[in-house]
């Protein structure tokens, strides 16, 4: 007989296992909804200076304490916003 495991332990399975990959440095199982900021700058493909001075002045960041969030909306929003942008200046 096989043994039924609880919506909730197989939901803490699953955040441990994320949690486990992420710190190897893999990637999650888990889509992230937000990033760190050395983990944003990493995703736009720019060193962490760069987002420092030019991205994250533009963002709407969540923080709690110490700990700040960037939300990968916000991310998206700026890669459409700065990509319409040059597009129209080269124009």
């Amino acid at each position: 007989m096989s043994e039924r495991v609880s919506l909730l332990e197989l939901e803490l399975a699953i955040q441990r296992t994320a949690t486990q990959l992420i710190a190897l440095g893999l990637p999650s199982p888990v889509q992230r909804l937000m990033y760190r900021p050395d983990e944003a700058a990493a995703a736009l493909g720019v060193s962490g200076e760069f987002f420092a001075a030019h991205v994250r002045p533009e963002l709407k960041l969540i923080r709690r304490g110490r700990l700040v969030l960037v939300p990968v909306a916000e991310l998206e929003k700026w890669v459409a916003t700065n990509g319409e942008r040059t597009l129209r200046e080269g124009l």
